[in-house]
């Protein structure tokens, strides 16, 4: 039975390319206001998963629902406006844009003015763009990045990009964030500092659902792993037993020791 806090359910999740099978039969849960992982070796379809959850692409099979209702079918933009935002591997920000600027980006959707509203100097749009440039200050404190709104975002050091990443899906005011492999390039302080944010961001209502190789990180900061293989669940709970699981320790954990 569906718990009635989950905030996303993922059921029988099943993607083919071509010949190759991606995912087969993968479900799981996300409660409202934990903090899942999501592991396992390269190439067992975490990114996939990640890419059918938000709509980049279309399922073989399966259904996901958020907040008791179905996204399949919706494009991501709509999935957006329903609480959804997601963070990307490759780090993927306006270069040529300026740090606050990216974030006004994300800022798009919680706007009531239209194109032709915004061409005029109306009461109105003044401001709409106060309380968005408001908004970006606030969500720059909180990421790490006050005082650097108005550097090019591709001068920041690559710490500070992943952070800016995060701050930019926040603008959406996500009630799920899907976080793929936000450690990735950081040195031991720069991610001890992201367990913080992120547990700060926890705080504040938001729901995670991480995808991440840094088991320090996993470990230190998950309610709940789920760990895939071939395009499979493996297993899935707490830290504690996921890192005693034999199946995962012979497909990913005892690698990573080793």
């Amino acid at each position: 039975m569906e718990n009635v806090t989950s905030l996303l359910t993922v059921n029988n999740l099943t993607k083919k390319f071509g010949g190759v099978q991606a995912l087969t039969g993968v479900s799981f849960t996300v409660e409202a206001g934990e903090i899942l992982g999501l592991i396992g070796p390269n190439g067992a379809g975490k990114t996939t998963c990640f890419n059918l959850i938000n709509g980049l692409i279309p399922p073989t099979a399966g259904s996901i629902m958020m907040a008791g209702r179905e996204l399949l079918g919706l494009p991501p933009y709509h999935r957006a406006a329903r609480g959804l935002a997601r963070t990307f591997q490759n780090i993927q920000l306006f270069g040529g844009m300026t740090v606050q600027e990216n974030i006004l980006t994300g800022n798009h959707l919680s706007q009531k003015v239209g194109i032709l509203q915004a061409l005029l100097p109306l009461p109105k749009v003044r401001r709409a763009q106060a309380q968005a440039a408001g908004r970006a200050l606030e969500l720059l404190r909180l990421v790490g990045l006050e005082g650097k709104g108005d550097l090019p975002a591709d001068s920041l050091a690559y710490g500070d990009q992943r952070r800016l990443e995060i701050g930019r899906a926040l603008a959406l005011g996500p009630q799920l964030l899907l976080l793929d492999e936000p450690a990735a390039g950081l040195n031991p302080r720069e991610t001890e500092d992201l367990m913080v944010l992120l547990e700060e961001l926890r705080r504040l209502g938001i729901t995670l659902l991480v995808i991440e190789h840094d088991m320090t990180l996993v470990m230190g900061l998950c309610d709940r792993i789920v760990v895939l293989d071939h395009g499979e669940v493996i297993a899935a709970g707490p830290p504690r037993e996921i890192r005693r699981d034999p199946r995962v320790i012979e497909a990913y954990l005892g690698k990573e020791e080793e």
